[in-house]
């Protein structure tokens, strides 16, 4: 019997992506876990597997195509030797109560004879057209809804625009201009008036704000900042780097941030309420440490996970967060691998920044910007000195942390940062 593949949500915010490209074209044989097409979400690129097997028997959205809303239906499943609808299937119980469609003419002779009977597609029914043959239609004004398709079950290609292009009559003359041109239309407020280049949204862009400006709108944010010294957490670093290198194949190379998302893992521990959620039933404490880090990419920002980042070491930290980074502006991540997390961290440091608020990522409660690292002029036991001073500030909700609590988780982090040596514990 057939049955629709339907658009699926492969991520929580999902509501609607871009079908990229089909891997199995009408007619290939399909087996659960094939991998059948690529779908552009609100985070990334993901292939889509199949979790029926059968024939591709119709792909009812072709490749390119933009807003596909979740669970509409995108390509069309059947048996082998099976006949192929024109549409999508019906629901299960509905097909179940049709009756056995009477042997008849196959599948592109049925689809093409409604058409061929007025020279119109019948109202209501889906029109069947290449991407490239709606294009052309359009652009040369055409109804593709009065043209017979020559492509299988009656879909309207490239030949039939081009072949109701040479039939068409010339085109009337065009009226004569009227006296007094119509009024411009008002512009909206805030419209740019100004020469631009206009680049449409991506499905990603969507996503961040409509999420940003929830989260700014729904949750209390309010900030704590401080300075914490970086000497000794470099001289670490730098210790530990130099033992490696000396190991020879294999050796990792600890960055900077590497040894920040293990010491915010262990003031989570330490100060385990602000690993926590709210919700309308009550506050949710994570029993898991597992810290979101913002990414950068082509089209937004990713928040891989670390995860159990409380229990890793530094290195399995620093080699999984170099691969969770490039598979995240490769667009491979998994949604498993971005999905969750109970903390963030957002780190602009490397580009000079000093300091910096950052949004929480909902459902989350807290998240900590972290500034670049700079000498600066410090006063230790009474006299002048130069410190490697880092600027903090951690975004909190203030319905699941009060100041004291969050002025305590950032002490705890200032704590390990300028001890490092309990990150080695």
């Amino acid at each position: 019997m057939a049955t629709n593949i339907l658009m699926p949500a492969l991520s929580p915010t999902m509501t609607e992506g871009t079908l990229t490209r089909w891997l199995k074209q009408e007619g290939e044989v399909v087996k659960a876990g094939d991998v059948i097409a690529e779908i552009e979400t609100d985070k990334a690129t993901m292939e889509v597997e199949a979790v029926d097997e059968g024939v591709l028997g119709k792909i009812l959205v072709p490749d390119g195509s933009e807003g596909v809303k979740v669970n509409a239906p995108i390509a069309v499943l059947v048996a082998e030797g099976e006949s192929i609808p024109a549409g999508p299937a019906p629901p299960a119980e509905k097909a179940a109560a049709a009756p056995t469609p009477s042997p008849g003419p196959p599948p592109a002779a049925t689809a093409a004879a409604p058409a061929q009977a007025n020279g119109h597609a019948p109202a209501g029914e889906r029109l069947f057209i290449s991407p490239l043959a709606r294009r052309m239609a359009r652009q040369a004004g055409l109804d593709p809804a009065t043209l017979v398709g020559s492509g299988p079950s009656g879909r309207i290609v490239k030949a039939d625009i081009e072949a109701a292009l040479r039939q068409a009559p010339p085109a009337a003359p065009q009226a004569a201009a009227p006296a007094t041109p119509p009024p411009a239309p008002a512009l909206r407020a805030g419209a740019i008036t100004a020469p631009h280049d206009l680049v449409p949204h991506s499905s990603m862009r969507k996503v961040i704000a409509r999420r940003l400006v929830e989260a700014k709108q729904q949750i209390p944010h309010f900030y704590i900042t401080l300075d914490v010294a970086l000497d000794a957490l470099l001289d670490l670093r730098a210790a530990l780097n130099a033992k490696s290198a000396k190991e020879g194949p294999g050796a990792f190379k600890l960055s900077v941030n590497d040894l920040l998302i293990k010491a915010a893992a262990i003031a989570l521990r330490r100060v385990p309420k602000v690993n926590a959620s709210f919700t309308e039933d009550g506050i949710a404490f994570y029993r898991d440490v597992d810290i979101s880090i913002a990414v950068a990419i082509p089209d937004g920002l990713i928040t891989p996970i670390i995860r159990h980042a409380d229990e890793k070491g530094l290195a399995a930290i620093s080699n999984e967060m170099k691969t969770l980074a490039a598979r995240a502006r490769a667009g491979k991540l998994k949604p498993e691998e971005f999905q969750g997390g109970g903390f963030s961290i957002s780190n602009l440091g490397m580009y000079g920044v000093r300091e910096f608020a950052a949004i929480i990522n909902p459902p989350q409660s807290a998240i900590l910007a972290i500034g670049a690292g700079e000498k600066r002029p410090v006063v230790k036991e009474g006299a002048l000195a130069i410190a490697t001073l880092m600027t903090c500030t951690l975004s909190v909700d203030h319905r699941v942390v009060d100041g004291a609590l969050g002025a305590e988780w950032l002490a705890a982090f200032k704590a390990i940062v300028e001890d490092p040596l309990s990150l080695m514990l």
